[in-house]
């Protein structure tokens, strides 16, 4: 991503315990492997951002983690700064018809995806409703599909810099390289 290319940041809305420890992680973990600079969580778990930060520190990069009481509050002074917010739903415009306004407006994305089901309000908060699909589905996959699609899967040729363990692509064996 180049210096001029817009800050993506996903706020993850709601988390239920222990049924969703896995999956807000894995909403982190999506994030940063799909090009996003950062991931807000609101009402998440202790453990979730230590697991997160750890892989960063292991496989590099720079991708920050950050824990708010108020998701009201994180999009407020996301908007106060300009930014738009892009709410992905199920119920939503589809992402391949507002795709080319979103990448086109050039402006900072909060990308919010939820949990349990989010407040009505979120939708008239956000400005924009998107779906991957009108069908029910992860909002893991959700994420990682509007991500690879926003930035037209140059986030999978990415270098992370500063890593301790780099994966090295092997069609017969797994292969690590690791620094000490």
């Amino acid at each position: 991503m180049s210096k001029d290319s817009p800050k993506v940041s996903i706020l993850r809305l709601g988390h239920r315990l222990v049924r969703d420890d896995r999956v807000s992680t894995h909403i982190g973990l999506a994030a940063r492997a799909f090009g996003a600079d950062e991931v807000w969580f609101a009402g998440v778990a202790d453990d979730v951002k230590p697991a997160i930060d750890d892989v960063t520190e292991r496989f590099g990069g720079k991708f920050e983690v950050r824990v708010t009481e108020s998701w009201r509050e994180v999009i407020n002074d996301w908007k106060a700064r300009g930014g738009i917010t892009i709410h992905l739903t199920m119920y939503g415009t589809r992402v391949d018809d507002a795709l080319d306004k979103i990448i086109s407006c050039g402006k900072d994305i909060l990308i919010i995806v939820g949990s349990k089901k989010v407040p009505r309000d979120l939708f008239s908060m956000s400005d924009h409703n998107i779906s991957v699909s009108n069908q029910p589905h992860s909002e893991v996959s959700a994420l990682a599909v509007f991500l690879d699609r926003f930035f037209g899967g140059e986030e999978l040729k990415r270098k992370f810099p500063n890593y301790k363990i780099r994966v090295i692509p092997d069609n017969k064996r797994k292969k690590m390289e690791i620094v000490d």
